[in-house]
């Protein structure tokens, strides 16, 4: 995940190339001049020829030290200027000035920001975020009182705006409890719910677990199949990005049956990995595809790699036409293809594997990726032995949570995305997975914390938090009809790393419900609270 801290050392690259270009001739001035000084002779009337002393060792350090000093005030010359927290003032007035594209979450809304700019005002330094997610913070000072913080939170989240809601504050360092309203109330959860699928798939797969599609060949039919690994993230693009490659998989399956002196073949194709209805029980919606183990750019019919859009209305088949396509420009003449079963007989002729889970969890908590929650809940169902359908998949995740002792009373989990209303789940679930995920007992579960989008800079909350806790809270948004979510950390003013989850259902209007949430979590993390 990119880190927009980051990016100004890369433009200061050429700074520091041409800063160093102009202090190597001064010091090479500088030695010349100081060259006569390391030229020692023997007393008059020595007989031995003179001598040149090598300079002292110390002179090499305080030169080299000047030099340092030199390069490193320019490099931060470049990348700065800096504030007093050690923060680039160009990030911040970046935060303030980015033009607010507004994220969309999955049922297709247009996100707002719960604080919009008001003129040229900057946006408060972000120092800790990295450094709460580092686990350092968190013993910086004590935890916030509880009194205080209810406090604070109390009238912001009895706005009329959030209806029904549920709402939980937990130190991240001991996993102690400093706020909650009603935080064993289940309630519908909407794309928050992608977080207890994280930590599922990763519990039960593991960060480095890759998704694999594969063709075979089956000696008694002649037949190529294509069989479907459950990556929706295989594309079929020219430039793939590091994801896994429907035209390498061509090129590398024409090489295989040339060799065997194959040019012509019947194509199939295998979704068997699946099981059950592949459609969502809300429908045909632009924010997911038909969920099966085959198909190419999640079945998008233009080339935006999310939020909603159109979807083919099967992909596995649409992605199977395309492979057909691929192999003819290889010199492979492949018949329409149509459904199959690969035998325990065939032999496998090419594979190409997706991005590890780790980067498939950031990618999906990021961007609230549904066909990618999706696949990931049945992945976790075939990990544990359940049937890789919507009820197998959320049976799946509830027992991996159970496993990991994670509360869950009251939980009912119907998918993997949150599009289902029938979802429940609870504020105190949902802060316990994010202090699990930041449990140094289970390094697996940290793409957790490191996907969720970053307010006002990534996914779904780059167009929020303008002017407000940009680049301070780091969250997961949820949004339906009358549902408003977000769950996620923030470090507090004192540098304490806090987890949290806000959940309202029956909200009046989902922009107000959405500023509600904001300044709910911006006064979080504005809060010291510890009297």
């Amino acid at each position: 995940m990119v880190v927009p801290e980051l990016r100004p050392w890369r433009a200061a690259g050429p700074h520091v190339v041409r800063i160093a270009d102009a202090v190597r001739p001064r010091l090479a001035r500088v030695a010349a001049a100081t060259g006569p000084w390391f030229t020692r002779r023997r007393p008059p009337g020595s007989p031995q020829a003179p001598r040149i002393a090598r300079p002292a060792t110390g002179w090499y350090t305080a030169t080299a030290a000047t030099a340092g000093l030199a390069l490193a005030a320019g490099v931060a010359t470049a990348a700065g200027p800096w504030d007093s927290t050690g923060q680039r003032t160009a990030e911040r007035h970046r935060a303030v000035a980015l033009d607010a594209s507004r994220g969309t979450d999955h049922d297709g809304s247009r996100a707002r920001a719960g604080t919009p700019p008001r003129g040229p005002q900057e946006a408060p330094p972000a120092p800790s975020v990295l450094t709460g997610l580092g686990g350092t913070a968190t013993a910086a000072r004590s935890a916030p009182a509880g009194k205080a913080l209810a406090s604070v939170l109390d009238p912001l989240l009895k706005d009329p705006a959030l209806g029904r809601r549920s709402a939980a504050v937990v130190d991240a360092a001991t996993g102690r409890r400093l706020y909650g309203a009603d935080p064993g109330n289940a309630l519908t959860p909407a794309s928050t719910t992608k977080i207890a699928t994280a930590v599922a798939a990763l519990s039960a797969l593991g960060p480095d677990h890759r998704l694999t599609t594969r063709t075979v060949y089956e000696p008694d039919t002649k037949e190529v199949v294509l069989v479907g690994g459950g990556d929706p993230t295989l594309t079929a693009r020219k430039k793939a990005k590091g994801s896994a490659s429907l035209r390498d998989l061509a090129a590398r399956t024409a090489a295989a049956l040339a060799k065997r002196g194959v040019r012509k073949v019947t194509l199939s194709y295998d979704t068997t990995l699946y099981k059950g209805d592949t459609a969502h029980p809300i429908g045909v919606n632009p924010n997911l595809a038909a969920v099966t183990p085959l198909m190419a750019d999640e079945g998008r019919t233009d080339d935006s790699s999310s939020g909603p859009v159109s979807r083919v209305a099967d992909p596995a088949a649409d992605a199977a036409r395309t492979f057909g396509d691929l192999l003819k420009e290889h010199g492979i003449t492949a018949t329409p293809p149509g459904p199959s079963k690969s035998t325990t007989r065939a032999t496998t002729l090419a594979t190409v594997s997706s991005p590890p889970l780790s980067s498939l969890v950031e990618r999906m908590l990021t961007n609230s990726d549904n066909d990618l929650a999706e696949a990931l809940a049945r992945h976790t169902a075939v990990a544990t032995g359940k049937p890789a359908d919507f009820a197998g998949a959320g049976a799946a995740v509830i027992a991996r949570l159970k496993q990991l002792k994670l509360p869950v009373k009251g939980v009912v989990i119907k998918d993997g995305s949150g599009l289902d209303r029938g979802g429940r789940l609870t504020a105190g679930l949902l802060t316990a997975l994010l202090v699990k995920a930041g449990d140094p007992a289970h390094p697996e579960l940290r793409p957790v914390l490191t996907g969720l989008p970053v307010a006002h800079f990534t996914g779904t909350l780059s167009g929020r938090y303008a002017d407000g806790a940009a680049g301070v809270v780091r969250a997961k948004t949820g949004t339906l009809t009358g549902v408003n979510t977000l769950a996620g950390t923030v470090v507090d003013r004192d540098g304490r790393l806090l987890a949290f989850a806000f959940l309202a259902n029956d909200t009046v209007g989902p922009e107000a419900a959405q500023t509600a949430l904001d300044k709910a979590a911006t006064a979080l993390a504005a809060c010291g609270c510890r009297l």
